[in-house]
């Protein structure tokens, strides 16, 4: 299978073009940096690079939470661009199209976002099933790895930076691996529909910081704890990934942050 991965020198798109080439796949990573250059942005360049590449299916990692051309309008050209070269696209979706005022979100539930990204990202989701029924929508939570942005802020505060973590802030998230290893696997199978790639446990930021403290063997207490809902109206706080309708029909066991926070990272 060729696959070309968006945002392929990002965190989770860079595991993924790994993976993939693990799996005998030829993977090709584009983007704005690598060595295939792609500003999704730009409905022409994204014709022309996925018809030259010619893959099989396109996964699409790439964003910017600040910017709704990238986040919305990019998916977009990506999906015209990978129904244009008759290939099956797998776009990577977030927890953040949600409100958060469910007690959980399955697949089933409507997208109400309350963020700018959140609004972006459920836009992207509704001109894809508009242009492209047949992909495959596939939501993310927190993802947390080796080197994560979660795992760095916890050393950061550990060693005495300026910030929090919220109590109030939960999420269901996955290991950069293990929702690696799930994409492909949709991919592979070229499943249309909605899909949850969330962890099984709901922990919030701070939680996940004094598991990260506790296997890294840094000081939790010298680490504040805060409120996200402090900070005023409008803050998404609890959103629940309920992905046990897409974990049936996976291999790949999306495990939870109590499991694989669980034991002392090994170091070289």
């Amino acid at each position: 299978m060729r696959v070309l991965v968006t945002g392929g020198t990002g965190y989770l798109g860079a595991a993924l073009v790994a993976a993939a080439r693990a799996a005998g796949h030829d993977a090709v990573a584009v983007s704005r940096g690598s060595e295939v250059r792609l500003d999704i942005t730009d409905a022409d360049a994204c014709r022309a690079v996925i018809a030259q590449v010619a893959p099989d299916v396109v996964i699409h990692t790439a964003y910017d939470p600040g910017d709704w051309r990238v986040t919305a309008d990019g998916a977009v050209n990506v999906a015209l661009a990978t129904d244009a070269a008759g290939a099956h696209l797998v776009f990577v979706s977030s927890d953040a199209i949600f409100s958060g005022r469910a007690a959980s979100y399955d697949e089933q539930a409507a997208p109400d976002p309350i963020t700018p990204y959140g609004a972006a990202k459920a836009a992207a989701e509704t001109a894809i099933r508009a242009l492209a029924p047949t992909s495959t929508i596939a939501r993310s939570s927190r993802i947390l790895g080796p080197d994560s942005s979660i795992e760095r802020l916890v050393h950061e505060l550990a060693a005495g930076a300026d910030g929090v973590l919220f109590a109030d802030d939960i999420r269901c998230p996955a290991h950069r691996d293990d929702l690696a290893a799930a994409l492909l696997e949709l991919a592979e199978a070229r499943r249309p529909g909605t899909f949850h790639c969330g962890g099984v446990d709901a922990v919030s930021h701070a939680d996940m910081g004094r598991l990260i403290a506790a296997r890294d063997g840094l000081d939790f207490e010298a680490i504040r704890i805060g409120s996200r809902a402090a900070l005023g109206p409008g803050q998404q706080l609890e959103v629940r990934l309920d992905s046990r309708q897409t974990q049936s029909v996976l291999r790949t066991r999306l495990r939870g942050v109590q499991e694989f926070l669980a034991h002392r990272r090994t170091r070289p």
